[in-house]
């Protein structure tokens, strides 16, 4: 299973983008506190749309929390990587971690540091620091289900039909 999680997310509607990412890929999403904005909050709401009350998230009250209560392989997302996306497999059945920090800074150069070896840099030109946060976590779930040629997920248009060019 795909797991993406933010640590301490700033930007309401960063995450109400990921919620819907991570319910078209069939990922679990993992909030650690604090949040820069509450769950009820309409920004959220808006960038989820009517998807919100499918998705399926959890919520921890600090790092140590959610590593307690989780087991599999952790992968850090950050721009101080030295690992590209695809210097890894996510076929295994294991429970892979997307682990995202804030927006403005990160995850934590501690954390980092105990993981060096799954700290992941997407690449970029040198004329900006980083992509925005939940287009991070569109390129990590989509190249985790590439790999796992995208099992389980609809391979046609399910609401207007697989003709629908063909009319």
């Amino acid at each position: 299973m795909i797991n993406i999680v933010l640590y301490q997310p700033e930007i309401p509607q960063n995450t109400g983008n990921i919620m819907r990412t991570c319910l078209g890929g069939e990922a679990k999403l993992h909030l650690i506190k604090p949040l820069g904005f509450s769950l009820n909050d309409k920004y959220l709401k808006r960038s989820g749309l009517d998807y919100f009350k499918e998705i399926d998230y959890e919520l921890y009250e600090n790092y140590d929390e959610f590593c307690s209560k989780n087991k599999g392989t952790f992968y850090f997302i950050t721009r101080y990587g030295k690992k590209l996306p695809t210097s890894f497999s996510y076929v295994s059945k294991e429970n892979i971690y997307f682990i995202f920090g804030s927006e403005s800074r990160g995850v934590p150069k501690n954390i980092l540091q105990e993981n060096i070896n799954n700290c992941i840099r997407i690449p970029i030109t040198t004329k900006i620091r980083t992509l925005n946060l939940s287009n991070c976590v569109s390129i990590m779930i989509y190249e985790a289900l590439r790999q796992q040629d995208y099992e389980g997920l609809s391979l046609v248009e399910p609401f207007k039909g697989s003709d629908y060019l063909e009319r």
